[in-house]
């Protein structure tokens, strides 16, 4: 009967986790990403639910206070933010998981101190450590995404040595932890948590720029690994499960982001010491070189109205237009009108796609999902190297909001936080329209060479 009844437990704890591989499998594509988020909460309900079906409720006043508090805490901060703030509440998100994961581990670990095995005890401590050092990192890209803090890369002197000593630490406060006596432990384990979440601040505040969607898409992993640690304390074959899937998935996508970068993940967390060249005084001089200079200092002068003219003037003769959309156009919810505009252009029979790369927003797929709420017909929108080769038969490029993924300067300047950097080929297009906020470089603070296309207009 034991053994009928393990299959039974086995057959539903593999058809959840099932449900939410589907549910996953179903992020592949604009088209299925809401459904699969709907999926993947199901199977995540369906766990809950069998958790405190097995395990008993001691208290269900404290459970459904809990879920009470939860729940409308969650739907008042899910309809307060905005498509702009999406990507800080991710990584604070992140946190919370993070911190969940290592107070229960510190909960269990105390309470079972003399019980615990040493596999058990070793999950413990992992949990704890991973946890800690997730939530303070994500807070760290919260307060950087959310503009709390200096975007850019914060670099202390011996970066790289203060990292590592950390870390060293951190082993031997945790192998420490499996052999003193038990009334020493708790403060073993309260250093522990400060140095992990040290260790979170002091990783995540070198990491600035273009290079945030990997830092959260890494976060995603770590918090997924926290959990799948925390279920090995409390041996809840569930929770391992489903935190393994997360942190796979995280782990998938952080390389698919590192390539997208052309970046290695260590060059990413290790970032090269040597000092950065002066972006400007390698640039060609934008005065110089024929037509195919944009914006040249005299050019500056020129009446606004009759660049505007000129510009709409291009638009309505091009007949190819791809409209490159930046975290600028976001800032300003500028979305709306850009798509309003398009709409128009295709009812004048021009054929119009959306080129999207994949650090345009300040998370991976942020700029497809701030474009899917606008109402944007997911098949207009093209990733970056599907539409890089249809630049050069392209009549026309309105850049919106968009500075560094547009940037040659990551082609033809090295040394900068943006070398090496794959960008949208705006510059060889035939024309390319600007509509930015002002000429100033974007958030890497590579200033844009300005070299794009025969004839370049900024509005």
């Amino acid at each position: 009967m034991t053994d009928s009844n393990n299959a039974i437990t086995l057959l539903i704890d593999f058809s959840v986790i099932a449900v939410l591989i589907v549910g996953i499998w179903q992020f592949r594509a604009p088209r299925g990403a809401r459904f699969g988020n709907l999926t993947a909460a199901f199977a995540l309900l369906c766990a809950f639910i069998l958790v405190l079906y097995r395990n008993g409720v001691i208290d269900a006043g404290t459970v459904v206070l809990s879920l009470l508090v939860g729940s409308i805490a969650g739907y008042a901060v899910a309809r307060s933010v905005s498509m702009i703030q999406i990507p800080a509440m991710v990584a604070f998100q992140h946190g919370a998981g993070g911190i969940a994961a290592f107070l229960v581990s510190l909960v269990e670990l105390m309470r079972g101190a003399h019980a615990l095995d040493l596999i058990n005890e070793v999950s413990g401590i992992l949990g704890l450590t991973i946890g800690s050092l997730t939530f303070s990192g994500s807070m760290i890209a919260a307060a950087k995404l959310a503009n709390k803090m200096r975007q850019t890369p914060q670099v202390l002197p011996a970066h790289t040595y203060i990292v590592l000593g950390n870390l060293g630490v951190l082993l031997a406060i945790g192998l420490a932890a499996l052999y003193v006596p038990s009334g020493a432990k708790v403060y073993l384990y309260v250093a522990q948590i400060a140095l992990s979440a040290l260790f979170g601040i002091v990783f995540s505040i070198r990491i600035g720029g273009a290079d945030m969607p990997v830092l959260i898409s890494f976060l995603n992993a770590t918090a997924g690994i926290a959990a799948s640690f925390c279920g090995m304390v409390i041996e809840n074959q569930l929770l391992i499960a489903f935190g393994a899937t997360v942190a796979a998935s995280g782990s998938i996508l952080t390389h698919v982001m590192c390539k997208s970068m052309n970046r290695s993940l260590l060059r990413v967390f290790v970032p090269h010491t040597e000092k950065r060249v002066n972006a400007r005084k390698k640039m060609p001089d934008a005065g110089s070189g024929g037509p195919g200079h944009a914006m040249a200092a005299d050019s500056r002068q020129v009446d606004t109205n009759h660049r505007f003219a000129k510009a709409a003037g291009i638009v309505a003769d091009a007949r190819q237009v791809i409209i490159v959309p930046g975290y600028g156009m976001a800032l300003a919810q500028a979305q709306l009108a850009v798509v309003s505009l398009v709409k128009k252009m295709v009812a004048m029979g021009k054929d119009v796609k959306y080129a999207i790369h994949p650090v345009a927003g300040r998370m991976p797929g942020h700029m497809n999902v701030l474009l899917a709420e606008a109402g944007v017909d997911y098949d207009m929108l093209v990733e970056m190297d599907a539409i890089n080769p249809e630049f050069q038969n392209t009549d026309l490029v309105l850049v919106v909001g968009a500075c560094d993924v547009v940037n040659p300067a990551a082609i033809d300047v090295p040394g900068t936080p943006i070398s090496g950097m794959p960008i949208l080929l705006t510059h060889e297009a035939k024309n390319v329209v600007c509509c930015n906020f002002d000429d100033k470089p974007g958030y890497s603070g590579v200033p844009n060479p300005r070299k794009i296309g025969k004839r370049s207009h900024h509005g």
